[in-house]
């Protein structure tokens, strides 16, 4: 398949020399990115203005996402003192909205809820007035460990869908109800702690399957949601099907919005973290 050019709006400049403080911060602390790991776009600009989404729980993923960067490598044994050294960054940076994220975990009992829990706890010994978004796993839809991380109360709690049921091949390992139910039993357990997911565009999915998405999420009581453009990390991953036009962001954003959705961004650049705190 021959690879699309990208268009004009799909063309961030990222500058390393932005990055640099940054960089210096995460390094002492001896923490992880998914900006980094990721290969964001947006990388530049967030740290620049000293943001960024903690890694927790190592750089490796047990799961074989054919459109993730993260490497898919045997995890290492669990950083115990991973959550005080988030907290410490966070207060350095005085973050008022922080997101935490992780691989998936399928190695540990838990799937790593305990460090989740762990980390918002000393967040808000160190910085009590900083709103918590955790970006989780699924658990494999073990209900107990999503209680533990519900029980550390996070102001929001996020698990993306992706993309369609359609072409879920491309999240080896997840499923899509069970993702649903994630949100569902997060909004249930927690009536306060709204919850939020992501999705990618350009990846082969119709309007009316994405339109299907949005009602589902809505159906679960989902609050917040993040819309953005599939951009491969590398040849080796799944490719862009399609440059996502802005009318399309557009006319994706207003219907979420026309069916019940509290906020929505939607746009080439987007990313479930990227301005997160504009969604409170």
């Amino acid at each position: 398949m021959n690879i699309q050019r990208k268009p004009e709006w799909l063309r961030k400049k990222v500058n390393p020399g932005d990055q640099n403080e940054m960089r210096q911060l995460l390094g002492e602390l001896r923490l992880n990115t998914v900006c980094q790991q990721a290969l964001c776009p947006n990388i530049s600009e967030c740290f620049a203005c000293g943001q960024a989404t903690f890694l927790i729980l190592g750089r490796n993923c047990t799961r074989l996402c054919s459109f993730c960067n993260v490497e898919k490598t045997l995890p290492l044994p669990v950083d115990t003192g991973e959550p005080a050294r988030v907290a410490e960054a966070v207060a350095r940076l005085k973050l008022s909205h922080v997101v935490v994220t992780s691989p998936t975990r399928d190695d540990l009992p838990d799937g790593g809820a305990e460090i989740y829990a762990a980390v918002v706890a000393a967040i808000r010994i160190s910085s009590p007035a900083t709103r918590i978004e955790l970006l989780v796993p699924d658990f494999q839809g073990v209900v107990s460990s999503l209680k533990s991380v519900v029980a550390a109360h996070p102001d929001i709690i996020a698990h993306n869908l992706e993309t369609v049921p359609r072409l879920y091949q491309i999240r080896n390992g997840a499923d899509y109800h069970r993702s649903l139910e994630v949100l569902r039993n997060s909004a249930e357990m927690a009536p306060d702690i709204r919850t939020k997911s992501g999705i990618m565009l350009g990846m082969g999915e119709l309007v009316d399957e994405v339109l299907q998405l949005l009602s589902d999420l809505r159906g679960v009581g989902c609050s917040y949601l993040s819309i953005g453009q599939y951009l491969a990390p590398s040849r080796r991953h799944f490719q862009v099907q399609e440059f996502v036009s802005l009318e399309r962001f557009e006319s994706l954003r207003c219907e979420a919005v026309k069916i019940g959705f509290s906020h929505v961004e939607s746009g080439p650049y987007v990313r479930s973290s990227y301005h997160a705190g504009q969604y409170v």
